[in-house]
């Protein structure tokens, strides 16, 4: 068989005028293969000729198989048929097999529509972030994407809870000055899982009179304007930075932030800045009224006067201990409160395992702790009528005994 190279150089010699015969002689090749390449239709090419395999008396036994569990293991399906020869060569033809009996889903064009959704996910920069005791981590980051304008918010934050999810969605969609209609998750465990939503979320979403569509397993479509965006931070954000702490990471990613939107979106041919107003005239306005986010516990104060948040202890005013106190906190204050009034503010830590102590409060339990080694001495007024002359006593049980003058 002849090559490619000399197909293409025979037509063009015979389209140039050169005589077939000619041709063969230049070339080397019979005046047959010359003929076949001008009449042939397209180059050449290598068929090896089927011949039967020892996978062809299995093939139909498979295949009934697989229409009936197309995600059966070939090794599964070696044993069900009897196949005792190569397990590789089995799984080799299981693979070809495989697609022709996986049910097909289709994936539609979505078309989003002005105020409609916010797509919703978290996003984990490739780099670990310095903390307050020294300790690198990777952290996780918000991510919110109007869906109609491609409009991107997004902020670190210390975990996956619930408490944190809902406190950073709160925020940004307070910095987006508008609610979307609806907010589109995958299945965050800080969400919800299966039919349920996490707890708190139900409540934080009818407060926004929004609400929250969590996507069924394998359906990234529906999600991909959001995760493409975490791609796009990925290879325009990241390269080349470093961040100093997670305040440092989020006072950047704004910035740049400002920037990525004023870019032109290929998909849709505008800059998200351009149709955020359209998109935003559309959405339903702010709450009168916040929701409830964060964290929040009611404990009595035990004896070491401090309160434990997210895995770190905070210290507190040691005149309550014995009390019940109520500890609120958001993504940067912990606060603790007795009967409304406020009784201890710390900076929230993101590290793990940490001990924050306020130096009042040592003072104070130290006070404390003397006055309560130093017994007070008891004292009673001259007029208290349960203090009583000994003499009475002795008077009762006739032990009086005559004056100095009577004994001499």
């Amino acid at each position: 068989m002849i090559s490619v190279e000399d197909w293409a150089l025979i037509r063009r010699l015979v389209a140039d005028g050169v005589p077939q015969r000619q041709v063969a002689r230049d070339l080397g090749v019979g005046r047959s293969t010359v003929a076949r390449a001008v009449a042939s239709d397209g180059p050449p090419k290598y068929e090896r000729p089927a011949v039967p395999t020892s996978f062809d008396p299995y093939e139909a036994r498979v295949r009934q198989l697989l229409k009936d569990t197309p995600d059966m293991p070939a090794t599964v399906l070696a044993e069900r048929v009897g196949w005792t020869g190569s397990i590789t060569w089995f799984r080799d033809h299981v693979r070809r097999l495989r697609p022709e009996h996986r049910p097909v889903d289709p994936a539609d064009r979505l078309v989003w529509a002005a105020g409609d959704a916010a797509q919703c996910d978290l996003w984990f920069p490739p780099r670990k972030i310095p903390l307050e005791d020294g300790t690198k981590v990777l952290l996780p980051v918000l991510v919110i994407t109007a869906a109609h304008s491609r409009f991107v918010l997004g902020r670190m934050i210390p975990t996956r809870r619930t408490e944190d999810l809902l406190t950073a969605t709160w925020e940004l969609v307070q910095e987006l000055g508008r609610v979307p209609r609806r907010l589109i998750w995958d299945n965050e465990p800080g969400i919800g899982r299966g039919k349920r939503h996490a707890e708190g979320v139900a409540a934080f979403t009818g407060t926004l009179a929004t609400s929250l569509h969590r996507l069924r397993p394998r359906d990234p479509e529906s999600k991909g304007i959001v995760e493409r965006r975490n791609q796009f931070f990925e290879t325009s954000f990241m390269p080349g930075r470093t961040f100093a702490s997670p305040a440092d990471f989020n006072t950047q990613l704004a910035e740049w932030l400002t920037i990525a939107n004023a870019r032109t979106v290929r998909t849709i041919k505008a800059r998200p800045v351009d149709l955020v107003e359209v998109d935003k005239a559309a959405m339903l306005p702010l709450p009168p009224v916040a929701p409830v986010v964060g964290w929040t516990n009611r404990v009595r104060l035990g004896r070491d006067y401090y309160v434990r948040l997210d895995s770190s202890d905070y210290s507190v005013d040691p005149a309550l201990i014995g009390r019940f106190v109520d500890v609120t906190a958001d993504l940067r204050q912990v606060q603790v409160s007795h009967d409304g009034r406020v009784v201890a503010r710390h900076d929230r830590v993101w590290a793990r395992g940490q001990t924050i102590t306020d130096p009042a409060h040592v003072a104070a339990a130290k006070v404390l702790r003397e006055q309560y080694l130093t017994p007070v001495p008891a004292t009673a007024e001259p007029d208290d009528p349960l203090v009583r002359d000994l003499a009475d006593y002795d008077r009762a049980f006739g032990l009086t005994h005559g004056s100095d003058e009577d004994v001499a």
